[in-house]
C-alpha cells in the first residue's frame, strides 16, 4: 500500500492554508527598516532608516539576543479553548527581558510545534504574537510552524520566540553602575505572567478541582480562565521612553525583569560586588490572585516569594535622585510603580 504525508499525520493542503492566514499579522508589525523579500527563506532587517529624518545614526551599537517560551500556561489555554492571548506571552517574555540592558526590540521571531495542523488555532496564536509585536515596536519578521504528530497530542502545542535588539554601548544598562544609595522601583505586573503554572496548576486543577470556567469570589469574580491567562505585560515602550528622557545621564542603572526565581533573586543577578539589595516587605499591594493561590495550596511565604511575581513584573534600580521624576513618568504613562527596596553598602 502507498502511504503518503497525509497518512502520517501532515495534511500539506491545510498546511498551505494555514499559512496563508499568517502574512497579513506579519504586515501589521513592520516598519520602513523591514526589508520585502517575498517567497524568500530568511527576513531581512535594516539596522538604521536610509532617510535622515528618522535615521538612528548608530555610533558603537550593541545587538542584544533573548529566547524563551511560555512553559506550561499553555496547558490553561488549551484546557480553556482560548489561545488568543499566549501570543503576547512569548513576544513579552523575550522582549523585556531584551529591556533589561536597555535595548530597543528590532524583530522578533517565531517556532510554533503543534501536533496537527489546525488553521484556526494558529491564526489566533499568531494574532497574539502579532499584538505583542505592536505593543512593543518590534517587527514580526517571520517564523516556522512544525507538524509533528509524533511528538505531540492533536491538541498539543508549544511555542518559542527570539527578540533581537540594539543598544548604544554608552547606554548600554549591565548593573554595573549600581551603588549603594539606589532606590528599587517596582512595577506592577498584569498578573501571574508566564512562571510558577506547573504549581499554579496543580494547586487549582488538581488539588482544588476547578475548571477554567469557575468564578474566584475574592479575585473580583473573575473565572479561573481569566485570571490564569491574564497576558503578561510589556513594558518596552514606557520604559524606552523613561530612557530617552535621560539622553545625557544614566540614572537607571539596572533592569531586572522578575520571571522564575521571584524579586529578590533576579533583582540580585544584577548587583555588582561589594552592595546589597535590601526589599521593604509590605511596601507594594500584593494581587488578590496570589493570596488565592496560597490559601488554595497552603503554599509557604518564602515558596511564593521564589515562584511568583507576587504583583512586580519589572524593577528598575535608579539614582535616589531621579527616583520621584521616573516614578512619576511610569505612572503618567499607566504604570503603577512603588519604592520597594534599595542598595546598601554590603
Amino acid at each position: 500500500m502507498a502511504l503518503s504525508y497525509k497518512d502520517a499525520g501532515v495534511d500539506l493542503d491545510v498546511y498551505a492554508q494555514s499559512m496563508s492566514r499568517l502574512p497579513r499579522l506579519m504586515r501589521r508589525t513592520h516598519t520602513p527598516r523591514v526589508l520585502p523579500l517575498e517567497g524568500g527563506f530568511a527576513g531581512l532587517f535594516r539596522l538604521d532608516f536610509a532617510g535622515k529624518l528618522f535615521a538612528r545614526n548608530y555610533r558603537d551599537p550593541v545587538l542584544v539576543s533573548c529566547t524563551d517560551g511560555v512553559g506550561t500556561k499553555l496547558k490553561v489555554a488549551q484546557m480553556a479553548g482560548r489561545h488568543g492571548t499566549v501570543g503576547v506571552d512569548l513576544v513579552a517574555m523575550c522582549v523585556n527581558d531584551a529591556l533589561c540592558c536597555g535595548a530597543e526590540p528590532l524583530f522578533f521571531l517565531d517556532y510554533i510545534a503543534m501536533g496537527k495542523d489546525d488553521p484556526e488555532r494558529l491564526e489566533q496564536v499568531v494574532s497574539g504574537i502579532s499584538d505583542g509585536c505592536v505593543q512593543a515596536d518590534s517587527a514580526l519578521l517571520g517564523g516556522e510552524t512544525a507538524i509533528m504528530p509524533d511528538l505531540y497530542g492533536p491538541d498539543d502545542y508549544d511555542l518559542a520566540g527570539f527578540s533581537v535588539g540594539v543598544v548604544e554601548r554608552h547606554r548600554l544598562i549591565d548593573g554595573t553602575r549600581v551603588a549603594a544609595g539606589d532606590l528599587v522601583l517596582g512595577v506592577a505586573s498584569s498578573g501571574l505572567h508566564s512562571n510558577g503554572f506547573s504549581l499554579a496548576r496543580k494547586i487549582v486543577f488538581d488539588a482544588a478541582g476547578l475548571s477554567p470556567g469557575d468564578t474566584v469570589q475574592e479575585c473580583g469574580g473573575a473565572t479561573v480562565g481569566d485570571l490564569l491567562l491574564e497576558p503578561t505585560r510589556i513594558y518596552v515602550q514606557p520604559v524606552r521612553r523613561v530612557l530617552a528622557h535621560y539622553r545625557k545621564k544614566q540614572v537607571v542603572h539596572g533592569i531586572a525583569h522578575i520571571t522564575g526565581g521571584g524579586l529578590r533573586e533576579n533583582l540580585e543577578r544584577i548587583l555588582p560586588p561589594r552592595v546589597r539589595l535590601r526589599i521593604d516587605e509590605g511596601s507594594w499591594p500584593v494581587p488578590p490572585v496570589f493570596a488565592w493561590l496560597q490559601r488554595l495550596g497552603e503554599v509557604a511565604d518564602d515558596e511564593m516569594e521564589r515562584v511568583f511575581n507576587r504583583g512586580i513584573g519589572l524593577a528598575l534600580v535608579v539614582s535616589e535622585h531621579f527616583a520621584e521624576s521616573i516614578a512619576k513618568q511610569l505612572a503618567d504613562q499607566g504604570l503603577e510603580n512603588w519604592v520597594i527596596g534599595r542598595i546598601d553598602e554590603e
